[in-house]
């Protein structure tokens, strides 16, 4: 036991310094992606043909990729050979409206909104966890944000064992028709004003499920979605930066 004190004594202070400094992720990791307005039309087509969940389209004669469908398997970067489309190292991903995850609107916030739950909630935040059909890639992020690295209770924030304890829920997988009732369910328990956090491909859009007769295509279809956090699955701080953001902070 002492030897364990005195390597922990060792080892210092090892929670990141979120969100006081900038965290640079490694080049590995794929995350908001840009498209460059010169794109031609044989990559806009490439692009199309290649991604797996059909996450392009056109609008207004332009290109839009919806980060709600998109799997950040990166097909799309690696098949563009001018370099039109790239994944940077942004985590920085979550949107509160469904329509701002089409990478040309994600400069907008929802100012109004935010201040409205931080009047709600205060800096304190509990919330229930439902895996509605997911891989467990979605949960096991989740997880991570309790641990010593990112220690998400110094924020206020708490995930709960009951859904009457909770002031919202968070969703992963695609709502599979066999957890649509315990979904609901555990919305209905959840005591008002409350709120629903949609994390990962599939809990926005049903990801590579998308159309699948025993799924919903995604939270939205059934219940009201106040945070979009995409990614297959998002990473931890991408997660975190969402639930500091519908907070207010």
């Amino acid at each position: 036991m002492i030897k364990a004190l005195f390597a922990r004594l060792k080892q210092g202070y090892r929670t990141m310094p979120f969100p006081g400094k900038d965290i640079v992720l490694p080049e590995r990791f794929l995350g908001k992606p840009s498209i460059a307005s010169n794109i031609s039309e044989k990559d806009r087509e490439t692009c199309k043909a290649v991604c797996p969940t059909d996450a392009f389209d056109a609008h207004d004669g332009r290109l839009m990729l919806d980060m709600g469908k998109c799997l950040f398997c990166g097909e799309c970067q690696r098949a563009c050979v001018n370099k039109t489309i790239i994944f940077t190292r942004d985590y920085q991903l979550s949107v509160m409206k469904r329509q701002d995850l089409l990478v040309s609107d994600m400069n907008h916030r929802e100012e109004e909104i935010k201040r409205r739950i931080k009047n709600i909630f205060g800096r304190s935040l509990k919330l229930r966890q439902v895996s509605a059909g997911g891989c467990n890639a979605c949960e096991a992020d989740i997880n991570v944000l309790s641990t010593l690295s990112f220690d998400l209770g110094r924020f206020g924030v708490q995930f709960v064992a009951s859904p009457r304890h909770a002031d919202g829920i968070v969703v992963t997988g695609p709502v599979t028709k066999n957890m649509r009732l315990a979904l609901e369910k555990t919305y209905a328990a959840v005591p008002a004003p409350k709120i629903v956090i949609a994390v990962g491909a599939c809990a926005i859009s049903g990801g590579p499920f998308k159309d699948h007769r025993e799924v919903y295509n995604g939270v939205d279809s059934i219940l009201p979605v106040d945070l979009y956090i995409p990614g297959c699955p998002p990473h931890p701080l991408t997660i975190l930066d969402g639930i500091l953001k519908i907070t207010g902070r």
